[in-house]
């Protein structure tokens, strides 16, 4: 793919509120209304096959609030908490370890927060512990954590690296150091070079840096800036995420609204210059949503594979495996279920040291959804659809099917998104911004657009 020039007049026209497809249908359809009983009834159905796992565990805590956050924290200075929870995830795993296939190995694990390196490096040791006693990993096992470099150590690193971690992603956000004030992140280069430093030191194959375009005081130039220093510092990914203003949802958001947000018309033009600038040159791919990987990096060699997946991890290479997570608001996946963690700490707290399963919500996926997921999987990680193939793996007759679905995407094709054949259709170089609108043609659980509890797609 050459330099991806793109056309701010279509970003206008097809901005608009969209799920992220993580998981179809997407969480905001999940309910309190199903029990544990049922719940486990479709685990134990799960488990009679020894398919891959993929492993999370959600750290909440960091020491103080990055005033753009939208993640699920808890915000404390108390360290000590640390090993509580530690221990806490500890019971959790053991409830939950019986009820999986010995003979299942884990694939991927990931570590996400919150900060998971709040964690003290003897804490890290200790979940690896608790991790290793009850999973078998794979000697492939791709295992990312995030880290925040603000409070890092190299014994941090160490730590991760023993127990079994290879990838790592750090937030930036902006190097600018107005931008960052006003956030509430001072992060200067040399702290993030430094932790990128010890990661190369210590082993770790890729390296993963998250921006975020949209905040105070941003313009194209300062963020050109900003794009020039990560360059130099060559991560294998990037993630170039928009920032979603949603103080409704996120109260301390309304802090932000006393600094200078840059207007809609300014933020695409940092879009613009981001996907142009990355990918000139052939130095990163654009995978599509946020994302960015170099060539050579797993993540662009799968895409071109057609082996991409999507889940709540985001884009992974580890095709065919369940996510079975834990800790707070975490939330597992199986082909017949979604489950999430009770999202508020004491709750979960109170579940799991009453030795019960901390659910909170649920949702059990359905014939037409898995027959919808699998479309929107494939427009979302192979940019095209094969429609014969497509009728043979899901044993339907794709155009039939779809027929309206297909037909609802006229305005991509005459907008050169799309390219459509009576074999199937791909989407264009300029159509991978556009991934999620295209995908949620083929989504029939979408609410009407000022009904959707969404981000905007772009």
């Amino acid at each position: 793919m050459s330099v991806l020039n793109v056309n701010l007049d279509l970003v206008k026209k097809y901005n608009v509120a969209g799920p992220r497809y993580t998981s179809y249908p997407p969480a905001t359809k999940f309910t309190d209304t199903i029990s544990w009983e049922q719940l486990s009834a479709k685990i134990e159905e799960n488990n009679r096959a020894s398919r891959d796992l993929s492993i999370y565990f959600h750290i909440p805590f960091c020491e103080t609030l990055c005033w753009f956050c939208g993640c699920t924290t808890v915000i404390t200075l108390n360290h000590d908490r640390g090993m509580a929870y530690v221990e806490a995830l500890g019971r959790e795993v053991a409830k939950m370890a019986p009820k999986l296939n010995p003979q299942r190995k884990a694939v991927q694990l990931h570590f996400g927060g919150g900060s998971p390196t709040f964690l003290k490096p003897d804490e890290i040791r200790r979940l690896g512990e608790i991790i290793h006693q009850h999973f078998t990993f794979s000697p492939d096992i791709e295992a990312s954590v995030e880290v925040d470099p603000r409070r890092l150590t190299r014994e941090h690193m160490v730590a991760l690296r023993e127990i079994g971690f290879n990838r790592a992603s750090m937030g930036v956000q902006d190097f600018n150091p107005r931008v960052q004030e006003a956030i509430h992140r001072i992060q200067p280069r040399e702290m993030t070079q430094q932790a990128m430093d010890w990661m190369r030191e210590l082993g770790f194959g890729s390296i993963n840096l998250d921006l975020i375009y949209g905040l105070p005081f941003q313009t194209p130039e300062s963020f050109n800036e900003t794009l020039d220093i990560v360059l130099t510092m060559k991560p294998d990914r990037l993630a170039v995420f928009s920032y979603a203003h949603v103080p409704w949802i996120k109260p301390s958001q309304k802090i932000l609204e006393r600094e200078v947000l840059p207007t809609p018309e300014t933020k695409l033009q940092v879009l613009k210059l981001v996907i142009e600038k990355l990918t000139a040159d052939g130095q990163y791919v654009y995978i599509g949503m946020d994302h960015f990987a170099k060539p050579a990096d797993e993540l662009a060699v799968a895409q071109r594979g057609k082996k991409l997946q999507r889940n709540f991890q985001g884009y992974s290479t580890r095709a065919g495996s369940d996510i079975y997570a834990f800790g707070m608001s975490s939330i597992s996946q199986i082909p017949e279920a979604y489950w999430q963690n009770e999202k508020e700490l004491p709750k979960w707290q109170e579940a799991v040291d009453s030795g019960n399963v901390p659910l909170q919500r649920a949702y059990f996926v359905t014939e037409e959804d898995k027959i919808r997921r699998e479309t929107i999987m494939r427009v979302m990680c192979d940019l095209s659809l094969d429609f014969a193939a497509m009728s043979q793996k899901l044993g339907i007759h794709f155009e039939e099917h779809f027929t309206h679905e297909l037909a609802t995407l006229a305005p991509f094709a005459a907008d050169g998104l799309v390219k459509r054949s009576p074999a199937g259709l791909e989407v264009t170089d300029a159509g991978r911004l556009f991934i999620r609108n295209i995908a949620m043609c083929f989504d029939n659980t979408l609410a009407p657009v000022g009904e959707r509890k969404h981000s905007r797609t772009i």
